[in-house]
């Protein structure tokens, strides 16, 4: 390590402390040439393996990114997404591998987006999970709504049956045309 005032390529360890959220260790040095101390910051790297197969430092800024996307128009603060980012770069510490590929972190961000905002959620689980159509849109909501209702400790209820009791009327079966104030039938859009 070189002396940052004197460029003396000697220093020895006076004080080591892990920062707050244990990411990385600072060092506190003395040059052994001029005396004069001097704080590093130790971190560990992480690598992210693209589909490309280029890899460059992970960053959490581009987690930041990527949500914020997702979350445009929701009640989610830049605080809720600078949280959502570290905890998935948590997540990905935890597992201990000095490179992991883009898909594990895409993966990463789909649990805690989910109970975060679930139509955040399913934006991004729309593109990142590349959704074809309204099918897929209605699985994962389908999912959602069974996720929900054993976290409630309710029966899940298929979005299309309506519960007994909850028609106002009976049907008979047969579809009617809303009718205007004057009672003549209105066409059906499609």
């Amino acid at each position: 390590m070189h002396c940052p005032f004197c460029r003396h390529t000697d220093s020895r360890v006076v004080d080591s402390r892990t920062t707050d959220d244990g990411t990385a260790i600072r060092r506190r040095r003395q040059c052994s040439e001029c005396g004069r101390r001097f704080t590093t910051l130790e971190t560990t790297t992480i690598s992210v393996i693209k589909r490309s197969g280029v890899t460059e430092p992970f960053d959490r800024q581009k987690i930041v990114n990527g949500v914020r996307k997702a979350c445009q128009g929701r009640p989610v603060s830049e605080d809720d997404l600078a949280m959502l980012a570290q905890e998935v770069e948590e997540t990905i510490r935890a597992l201990g591998a000095a490179e992991i590929e883009a898909h594990e972190v895409g993966l990463a961000i789909l649990a805690p987006l989910r109970r975060l905002d679930v139509v955040a959620y399913l934006r991004f689980a729309s593109v990142y999970q590349a959704f074809d159509g309204l099918g897929d849109f209605e699985e994962a909501i389908d999912v959602l709504r069974q996720q929900q209702a054993e976290q409630s400790g309710q029966q899940t209820i298929p979005a299309a049956v309506e519960p007994a009791g909850a028609g106002a009327k009976k049907r008979s079966g047969r579809r009617t045309r809303p009718r205007s104030l004057d009672g003549v039938s209105q066409p059906r859009l499609l």
